[in-house]
């Protein structure tokens, strides 16, 4: 495959899904909070906003949209319009470290396999003052679930992510930073398959021979990505931490006021 382009936009780009996850089980995570009614929502890392529409649908509230990549946002607001959601969905492009400085008394803070862009607990203690006591944030974090993960995966992730750590020390990790614990949920393998990993393997194999190399670098720790998991016996997997705020973080930002209320 030859030409050129930006590596992401050519291996994900018009993606509907950009990471493990269903329909299914964020209406599941969603069926499980303790409230339905959310006056300011956040997406954090977004993406093309699989799960905005359905938090958007079901909520029946504005959810405001936060991702770094432009053209994701651009994606996402053309399915919002399609789907009739577009008044419900507003598109922010920012880094995710940067929410308290733009929104202040979050009632639901919803991530779905983005927070360790900028590191599970950096994440939960730098959203913590935009939510207001009792807020909720849900964020799925990619976690070991055996202590006896197979040589290759353990291999692979101390190079893509040597931060990740076990369910009980995630769980530490969100106490120790105001949160109370309300319930965990870990996806299927089937989340990670279908439109994601089956659509991914496709796309990847058919960057290996591109031109530029930092495509082709990509597509290669892409296919290794997705070897390693079809491989991993379940060892790892993602983990939704549904969080209740309980107390202010004191060394965390301070807070601002809201840019939905401005």
């Amino acid at each position: 495959m030859t030409g050129t382009g930006d590596p992401i936009d050519l291996l994900f780009g018009g993606m509907r899904k950009l990471g493990p996850g269903s329909e299914a089980d964020t209406l599941h995570v969603l069926g499980s909070l303790p409230r339905r009614t959310f006056e300011v929502v956040v997406d954090a890392g977004c993406g093309t906003g699989r799960q905005t529409l359905t938090l958007a649908r079901e909520l029946g509230a504005v959810v405001n949209a936060v991702d770094s990549h432009g053209p994701f946002l651009d994606d996402l607001a053309r399915r919002a319009a399609d789907a009739r959601l577009a008044p419900l969905v507003r598109v922010h492009r920012m880094d995710m470290k940067d929410i308290p400085q733009a929104f202040d008394g979050v009632d639901l803070l919803w991530s779905e396999g983005a927070a360790y862009n900028i590191g599970f607990s950096h994440a939960l203690t730098t959203w913590a003052p935009s939510l207001n006591e009792g807020g909720i944030a849900v964020v799925s974090e990619l976690s070991w679930l055996k202590e006896d993960a197979p040589r290759a995966g353990r291999a692979f992730f101390k190079s893509a992510y040597p931060d990740m750590q076990t369910v009980r020390r995630n769980a530490a990790t969100a106490q120790a930073a105001g949160y109370r614990i309300l319930t965990t949920h870990t996806l299927p393998t089937q989340a990670w398959m279908d439109d994601y990993y089956d659509v991914l393997t496709l796309r990847a194999e058919a960057l290996l021979d591109h031109s530029d190399p930092s495509v082709r670098e990509l597509a290669r720790d892409t296919v290794r990505e997705i070897e390693v998991f079809r491989l991993s016996d379940g060892s790892y997997g993602y983990v939704f931490y549904v969080l209740r705020r309980e107390a202010f973080v004191a060394n965390a930002p301070q807070r601002w006021r809201s840019a939905t209320r401005r």
